[in-house]
C-alpha cells in the first residue's frame, strides 16, 4: 500500500527531530559512534512509527539498538515536546537496525572477487531443503 502525503510529512518531521535527539545523546556518552536515521515509516493510522537506524561501526549495532529500545519512553517524550505544535498525538516508536550498508559491502566484495566464488566452490551456497 502506498504512503499518503500525511504519512510522508509526519515521517519527515520525525526523522529530522530524531536525528537531533539521537546525535545529542551520542555526543554525550558515545564517542566514535555515528548514528543516523535511515528511514522512518509511519502506519496508515499514524499510530506507529518504525524507525531504522544505521550505526557505524556496525559491530556495536545490536548493543546500541537495545540501548535505544530501552530508552524509547524518554526518546518519545523528548520527541513529543519537539513536535507538540505539529502533531496532535505522538506515535509509538519502534526502533530497528538497518543493515543495508553491510549488505552493500558484501555485494561489493563479491563483485570485486574478494569473496568465495560460488561457481568455483558450490559449497558456499545455502542448501535447499527438500520437502
Amino acid at each position: 500500500m502506498e504512503e499518503t502525503n500525511r504519512q510522508r510529512k509526519i515521517a519527515g518531521v520525525l526523522q529530522k527531530d530524531l536525528v537531533d535527539v539521537l546525535q545529542k545523546a551520542a555526543q554525550d556518552g558515545m564517542k566514535g559512534i555515528i548514528i543516523s536515521v535511515s528511514k522512518v515509516h509511519v502506519t496508515s493510522d499514524l499510530g506507529v512509527a518504525k524507525v531504522y537506524l544505521s550505526i557505524f561501526p556496525s559491530d556495536k549495532r545490536d548493543e546500541l539498538i537495545k540501548g535505544v529500545q530501552s530508552n524509547t519512553p524518554l526518546i518519545r517524550h523528548e520527541m513529543a515536546k519537539r513536535t507538540r505544535h505539529q502533531l496532535r498525538r505522538m506515535p509509538e516508536i519502534l526502533f530497528f537496525g538497518d543493515d543495508t550498508l553491510d549488505y552493500n559491502e558484501e555485494i561489493d566484495k563479491s563483485l570485486k572477487g574478494e569473496d568465495d566464488n560460488p561457481i568455483k566452490n558450490p559449497d558456499v551456497l545455502p542448501k535447499r531443503q527438500k520437502r
